[in-house]
């Protein structure tokens, strides 16, 4: 196996993580011969931190769950990268005292700016951990989907409520505090002195299919959600929005 093969992450691809694999790939492809060290903050239970360990990268997950953290070790041990896994137990809020300023290559925070008290300071800490040149990796949920989403399950009240709230929220028994479009969003990156490159959508149909149809020909599911990942107005219906920024050097 050549170098490039095992600093390549090849998870097992579904409609619902293809196009935030796709970014990855093309960042880790950016450097072939190099083991990355990698922060994933709300990294749960390894789904991305341990692909990108099995690819050669040295990954650190930090996640308040300690019964999380329990099963990415056994994960890792499993997959026998146990070497290249850390866990640390902490919210996003706390990350400023968790992580070593300018070490980190590539970030990873999936859905956590939806949760915390203070995005901006997650956000903030984010960029600080990284390295000059590095890169994010974010992922936010959609205030769009979750307008859509509501209306055609006919709970009209509650999709206005998304419509007309400051963050997004759909009241008050909503489990999440905030929802962003691709504006608010890439806001925030760029308060934090970041730069975005891409936009895309995730899961543009993958939540609007019935179960049939996403079963029938999970293949046609995935190559379709690729091919609208980039495309306004799909991209802004997604139910999740993908946002890679990187630091200036």
């Amino acid at each position: 196996m050549d170098s490039t093969s095992t600093r390549t992450a090849r998870p097992q691809l579904t409609a619902r993580t293809a196009a935030v694999w796709a970014v990855l790939r093309r960042e880790l492809d950016r450097h072939p011969d190099q083991s990355l060290t990698v922060l994933d903050v709300g990294g749960g239970t390894g789904g991305f931190a341990v692909p990108l360990a099995e690819a050669g990268h040295q990954v650190t997950v930090v996640d308040a769950s300690p019964d999380a953290l329990a099963a990415l070790t056994r994960r890792a041990a499993d997959a026998g990268v146990a070497d290249r896994v850390r866990a640390v137990q902490g919210d996003g809020d706390a990350l400023a005292a968790l992580v070593e300023p300018g070490t980190a290559d590539l970030v990873l925070c999936h859905a956590v700016l939806e949760v915390v008290d203070e995005p901006a300071g997650v956000v903030a800490a984010i960029s600080a951990a990284l390295r000059p040149g590095g890169a994010v990796s974010l992922l936010v949920a959609s205030r769009a989907a979750a307008i859509l989403g509501r209306a055609i399950n006919g709970h009209l009240r509650s999709a206005s409520a998304v419509v007309t709230d400051p963050d997004g929220r759909a009241g008050a028994r909503d489990t999440l505090r905030r929802r962003y479009d691709a504006e608010t969003a890439a806001e925030l990156l760029r308060s934090a002195g970041l730069e975005v490159v891409e936009t895309h959508g995730v899961r543009v149909l993958a939540d609007l299919l019935p179960a049939a149809v996403l079963e029938e020909d999970p293949q046609a599911v995935l190559d379709l959600e690729l091919a609208l990942a980039a495309r306004p107005p799909f991209r802004d219906i997604a139910s999740q929005l993908h946002l890679f920024a990187r630091k200036p050097r």
